[in-house]
């Protein structure tokens, strides 16, 4: 199913794409034949993820970005149609996310994270939207959610992600219906638990939650990377151009056990909450 030929053709705008799944997503699109515009906030992840890519005969070019501005979205995205013309594939994949008792977050975490994931979806959708409607051409975007979004379940201790996500998926549902008509695709993934550099370290607060959360798993596991990579690559094929408005879950079936990924946290002893909370303002 995978040629290598699959995703030929396509030039992809791709948030968060310097780290994490964005960076295994990255890495195999090209592989797949596609051309990679990559925006994060740091650099150097952008720089090494690109790096990588042309040194493995792809193409490959990036810019940073905060796509909680919109005059930068559409600044990156000028820049990417310098770099590769026409982009006909968006990949909203910038997140942020951490672990915290609701009723200790300040406002200015809610909205940091609610900023990342609701509103730079939106606006890097509505600047390449607009694009594509504007110029008659179809285009195709694919939304990273979570479980605790598409299980319509919720997830304490994640409030700001949940309600982000949330958000995120309604865009998703609502905009596949209003814009078929111009030949737009909207879909999202809802992964589980998928280890990644920084952001698991973020949502782990122990070892012992940790294996307690994979011993939990009905495949006593957690995802690999390459197995998201590859239901995105799919998603973005021609195999699916009759996929629109749909949200699919990769969690090798953890939601179905239990609502609310983290609602186990629960158990977490106020005196581990303080520990932690002083490991990461002694980190910062």
């Amino acid at each position: 199913m995978f040629q290598r030929e699959l995703l030929k053709g396509r030039a992809i705008f791709l948030t968060g794409g310097g780290t994490g799944l964005g960076r295994s997503m990255a890495l195999r699109f090209s592989e797949l034949g596609a051309r990679l515009f990559l925006v994060g906030r740091r650099e150097d992840p952008l720089r090494e993820t690109c790096q990588e890519i042309l040194r493995l005969g792809g193409a490959a070019a990036y810019v940073t970005c905060d796509v909680r501005d919109y005059a930068a979205v559409e600044a990156a995205a000028e820049r990417a149609e310098q770099q590769f013309g026409e982009i006909n594939v968006l990949v909203n994949n910038a997140a942020g996310n951490f672990i915290a008792p609701t009723e200790k977050l300040s406002a200015n975490a809610f909205n940091a994270v609610v900023g990342i994931v609701l509103n730079g979806s939106f606006h890097c959708t509505q600047a390449f939207a607009k694009r594509w409607i504007s110029r008659k051409l179809g285009g195709n975007v694919l939304n990273i959610v979570t479980t605790y979004a598409a299980a319509n379940c919720g997830s304490g201790f994640v409030v700001p992600s949940a309600c982000a996500k949330a958000g995120v998926l309604a865009l998703t549902t609502s905009l596949a219906v209003e814009w078929a008509k111009y030949h737009i695709r909207i879909n999202a993934i809802a992964p589980g638990p998928f280890p990644t550099e920084g952001a698991w370290s973020r949502l782990m607060p122990s070892k012992q939650f940790e294996e307690h959360s994979r011993e939990k798993h009905p495949m006593k596991r957690f995802g690999r990377p390459e197995e998201l990579a590859n239901l995105a690559a799919f998603l973005l094929s021609d195999m699916a151009e009759y996929i629109n408005g749909e949200c699919v879950v990769i969690d090798g079936g953890q939601w179905l056990r239990g609502a609310g990924e983290f609602n186990e946290l629960t158990l977490m002893p106020e005196s581990a909450w303080e520990a932690m909370e002083a490991a990461r303002q002694k980190k910062s």
